[in-house]
């Protein structure tokens, strides 16, 4: 474990402890990241599903919104989850009053557009890069992208809609695969990580 990658997850709002837990299952260390001091320890950021407005804001608040946006243009590998993938987008259609995002991603998303929370459901994703069975997808008051750049790879779609899209070290899905126990997901993005990390140690 002594070489396995710092790996924080925002822990302003959102089910920060479902991830810590998978990416330790796929052998990374996780941490909480709050404040932008804390940015500076890690290898890699996860940003949890929640409410992407909420997170937004309490970004501001703690002093690591534009910190947050320094590093991912620096290349920080990043991966969001639901509202995680709204904040990675570089344009919402439907912004909230006041919402930001950190951006990072070619795409234009759509928040909720899946349904409300009692339209929530799980269904199953092809995922490229994902080996195996398909993954378990859990839709909850999801988002989907509805359009992308032509740097942003769209790596699994569900009805015709994008809900997975990979830009650089820049991940992002529709859809919560912590909650599910298949580490997966998580175990690409600590990949990804751990190919950024690779050339430094050389």
């Amino acid at each position: 474990m002594t070489d396995a990658p710092v790996i924080g997850v925002l822990a302003l709002q959102g089910d920060v402890r479902e991830h810590l837990i998978a990416l330790a299952a796929a052998d990374a260390v996780a941490r909480p990241v709050r404040r932008p001091e804390e940015l500076a320890e890690i290898d890699g950021l996860v940003i949890p599903g929640g409410e992407s407005t909420t997170i937004s804001k309490l970004a501001v608040l703690f002093g690591v919104l534009e910190p947050l946006r320094e590093r991912v243009r620096a290349g920080l590998p990043v991966y969001g989850t639901c509202a995680g993938l709204i904040l990675l987008a570089d344009k919402i259609l439907d912004p909230r009053s006041g919402q930001e995002t950190i951006g990072g991603i070619d795409m234009i998303v759509r928040r909720n557009a899946f349904g409300r929370q009692n339209e929530s459901f799980e269904a199953a994703v092809d995922i490229k890069g994902v080996e195996g069975d398909p993954v378990e997808g859990v839709f909850i008051r999801a988002p989907w992208v509805e359009s992308v750049g032509a740097r942003t790879e769209v790596l699994a779609e569900h009805e015709g809609h994008i809900v997975a899209v990979r830009q650089g070290n820049a991940l992002a899905t529709s859809f919560h695969p912590e909650l599910t126990g298949d580490h997966r997901v998580h175990s690409l993005f600590v990949d990804m990580v751990r190919g950024n990390r690779a050339p430094e140690s050389l």
